[in-house]
């Protein structure tokens, strides 16, 4: 969490309020340490989500299918839910959970990996309202281009963890080693957004750093 933890809580207690069934899955995500969305991020998304109402979502990254069933809950009936994972047991714990929690009609899991399925989407020239993204961190710069086709003129796009828990303002030499290339690489996504012309964006401290986009009328990538 970037910002002071006990402040955090404070929050989350005037704001959070997620269904019953969700607080179930958040419950059992976090017993068997499966990453899923922070509470503020949660309160962040039905917020956008209320006000934006978008007739078709994309997510990316569906681990569990938490924040896809999140989604569901703030927006029409009839509005597109789909989300990409290509992780074979994260695949099989959304199948799941939709199954369970009577989801399976409201949202499409596309099996596969995120670039080469929005690469496919661009192809098939998909347009969405919404994009949240919420996958491997060190693949945003790779994946901006198809997602910045994929929004709509207008179109807002959310994407989760990109002030790393706070070490985005390290040196990469005193990044681990192992994480320099995800820290050079979001370093390079959040210049993109910030700086492009696609994009107006702002970068929220709440959970691991949410940067909230909305895709300027006929800017080019």
């Amino acid at each position: 969490m970037v910002i002071n933890e006990r402040l955090g809580v404070f929050i989350d207690a005037l704001t959070w309020d997620i269904p019953k069934y969700l607080k179930e899955v958040e419950k059992e995500a976090i017993s068997e340490n499966v990453p899923i969305i922070k509470r503020p991020v949660q309160t962040l998304l039905g917020f956008l989500l209320r006000f934006t109402q978008p007739d078709a979502v994309l997510e990316i990254g569906t681990a569990i299918g938490f924040s896809s069933m999140l989604i569901s809950e703030y927006i029409s009936r009839d509005a597109i839910i789909d989300t990409i994972e290509k992780v074979p047991a994260r695949i099989e714990g959304a199948l799941k959970n939709y199954n369970k929690y009577n989801k399976k009609d409201r949202i499409n899991l596309i099996q596969g990996d995120a670039l080469e399925v929005l690469k496919t989407l661009s192809e098939k020239e998909k347009i969405y309202d919404f994009v949240f993204m919420d996958a491997a961190k060190g693949q945003y710069i790779n994946f901006a281009e198809c997602v910045c086709k994929l929004l709509k003129e207008g179109g807002m796009l959310v994407t989760d963890n990109v002030l790393q828990d706070g070490n985005i303002i390290q040196s990469r030499y005193v990044v681990t080693r192992r994480d320099r290339t995800i820290h050079t690489r979001m370093r390079k996504y959040l210049y993109y957004l910030t700086h492009s012309e696609d994009f107006n964006t702002v970068i929220l401290p709440i959970g691991d750093g949410v940067a909230v986009s909305v895709k300027n009328c006929k800017g080019g990538f």
